[in-house]
């Protein structure tokens, strides 16, 4: 698939094996897991109580990939991550939020609202940091329920 992204899902990495000896195989449990996300064009907005995640996927099989994967994982808590040269600038995890995930023609949208003034402002916040960071050109990662679902690069 063209249109997908390597996303490391562990913590760890190739130096947790330090003390193991030279060929050995390492251990399942300490290689690093990788998952395929489909790469999307996501656009993010304000809305009333709260923000707006519009994701946008040009190939098929990706677009039929993530709504998979939110169907699956519909539900779960809402988060998004922004990086930037491997490095995380920022990670919004909405659990102050209400998320609600829609099937479009092309993608998904995802709506994360609150009833409560707070908790709207926060989330309106959250989507102004996540606004400057696809501005500033960083990659961001929508994820429900802890799994990625859709990546993008701004």
């Amino acid at each position: 698939m063209v249109t997908a992204m390597m996303n490391p899902m562990a913590a760890t990495t190739g130096t947790a094996n330090m003390g193991m000896g030279m060929g050995m195989p390492m251990p399942a449990s300490m290689t690093p897991n990788m998952v395929m996300v489909p790469r999307c064009t996501m656009k993010v907005e304000k809305c009333a109580g709260g923000m707006k995640m519009t994701c946008v996927c040009d190939d098929p099989a990706a677009c039929t990939m993530m709504q998979n994967l939110c169907a699956m994982m519909a539900g779960g808590m809402c988060s998004v991550c922004c990086t930037m040269n491997g490095m995380t600038v920022c990670c919004c995890n909405m659990t102050m939020a209400m998320c609600k995930c829609e099937m479009t023609a092309n993608g998904c949208c995802l709506t994360c609202t609150s009833g409560d003034k707070m908790c709207c402002d926060m989330i309106q916040a959250c989507c102004d940091c996540i606004m400057g960071c696809m501005k500033a050109g960083c990659a961001c990662c929508v994820m429900m329920g802890g799994t990625p679902v859709c990546c993008c690069m701004c």
